[in-house]
Order: C-alpha cells, then structure tokens, then sequence
C-alpha cells in the first residue's frame, strides 16, 4: 500500500526555529520527525511513501536522500500550496486504491499493523479509518464522536463549547478509488478536513492510538514532546533505528551550529535544549 506524508508547511507558529528547519524535520531527542514517519512505516510494512514539498524544500530533499529510506520515497512538488485536498487532486493518479494519509508535523506513535487492519476489518460501508486519541486541548482540535461499533457520527472541528476530549489524529487509511469520486464531483476542493472527512460522517470507522499523538506546532510543544516521549515504551526502539539528524557531516554541523543558536532565542531549558541536539 502507499502512504502520503504531507510535510509541506511553513511551521509559522514554530518560528524562530521554522527559520533553520522545516516542522518536518524537528529533531525530537535528536532524531528528525520525518526519519521517525518513515522508520515506522518502514516497519508497519508500507510499500511506497510519496512527500510533498515546498517550505525548505531542498533540505528535506536532502535529508531523505541521503537517508535509509530513500528507495521508498516519491517525492511530490508544490511549488504553490495546494492545501491537503488540493495535494490528493494534483497528484490523484500516483496513488494506490489504498492510501494512508498524515500530517507529518504531527509527532504519532502507533502500530502501523493495527491500524491497516483496522481499515481492512471496516464494514462494507465504510471507506475510511479515521485515528483517534485523547486530547487535554479539545478546543483546538476536531472533536470525534463514536457509535458503539467505533463508527465516526459526528466531527466537530475545534468546539468553543467543551463536547468531549476524543480526537482526530490527523492519520487515515482510505480507498482512495472513493475520495477520487469526491474530488471528481468538486475539483475546487483544497482542505480535507473541512471539504472532505463531512462526506464520510457515518461512513467512516475509527482506529484509537493510546499510544503517544502531539501536534508539536509550538516551541512549547516541541519542548514538552523531548521529556513526555521518554515515558513511551515504544519510542526507545523506534529511536534507535532513527539516525540523529546532526550526522557529522560539514553541512549538518553548520546547521546544528544554526539551530542551537536559534534555539538560544527561546525559552526552552537547557535540559530541552541538550535533548533536541542529542548525536
């Protein structure tokens, strides 16, 4: 199956440190969160990863060059935003029928297997599997709501009244045969959240990960992701078998020397700091 990892972004609430580096590519114990993306999907079996660049887009070209997982990735250039949806409609035909979708600025931990499986087991009317988690910032997500067999009957993006703290993680496993057909019947679309996941309210399954999910948008975000992630049992080995970003090589040593001083501009602790430059 393929995967689609959008990672085009300007990361403008991330600045100063958006500066230096793509939001793909914030280190998180070292480790750049696209390197993190792929190692898992690696391991979870997916067959084709397709990335679509813009912001910095020759760093994160770089980066996977010259990473392990370069044979497996197709990339997809924007040199103009076309926003989530307008990405699936520009570049509908390089999908399989079966497509996993994330946002990888999000850090999300989960088993890839689970998850597949999850769309693999839906119903016969479903055409998607949505993430899940639990979320202590309802009102700056989209809120879920659930039927008894895990069913998606209700979306809510980001409710100024509290309706419940069960999330939407931003990842999916869709039949993409089904989401040309929406495309097809409006090609002005360009936000899947707000365009798209509506057509699929009761036609949609969910996949809870109680793993680890945090969209690390924020210097703050970031910051807290380096300590929380320790406690997670899956994220020492996923780690190992993630390269640190700050390889030593002429070029990614300037750039850490630039990232460190970037990092001096915030009001990270120096604790954060040493665990966002770990080699």
């Amino acid at each position: 199956m393929d995967a689609l990892l959008l990672a085009a972004g300007l990361g403008t609430r991330l600045r100063p440190l958006t500066d230096v580096l793509p939001k793909c590519l914030m280190p998180v114990q070292g480790r750049p969160l696209l390197g993190i993306w792929l190692e898992m999907l690696k391991q979870g079996g997916v067959d084709r990863v397709f990335i679509n660049l813009h912001y910095l887009s020759p760093l994160v070209r770089a980066y996977v060059e010259n990473s392990p997982y370069r044979q497996q990735v197709t990339f997809l250039d924007e040199p103009e935003l076309l926003g989530t949806a307008g990405t699936l409609n520009r570049f509908r035909n390089e999908f399989s029928d079966t497509l996993l979708l994330a946002h990888a600025d999000n850090l999300t931990l989960f088993d890839v297997t689970a998850f597949i499986r999850a769309f693999e087991q839906r119903t016969p009317d479903c055409a998607m599997t949505m993430m899940t988690f639990e979320t202590d910032q309802p009102q700056s997500c989209g809120i879920v709501s659930l039927d008894e067999a895990g069913t998606v009957v209700a979306f809510t993006e980001k409710p100024q009244a509290y309706i419940g703290n069960l999330a939407n993680g931003a990842v999916y496993v869709m039949d993409f045969s089904v989401i040309r057909k929406v495309l097809d019947a409006d090609p002005q679309i360009t936000d899947f959240s707000t365009q798209i996941l509506p057509e699929f309210v009761g036609r949609m399954n969910s996949y809870h990960n109680g793993v680890y999910h945090r969209d690390i948008g924020t210097v703050a975000a970031i910051g807290n992701a380096q300590l929380e992630i320790e406690s997670v049992a899956m994220a020492g080995p996923l780690l190992a078998q993630v390269d640190s970003y700050w390889a030593p090589t002429p070029e990614r040593r300037l750039m850490a020397e630039k990232f460190r001083e970037t990092l001096a501009l915030t009001d990270l602790s120096q604790e954060v700091v040493g665990r966002l430059m770990l080699g």
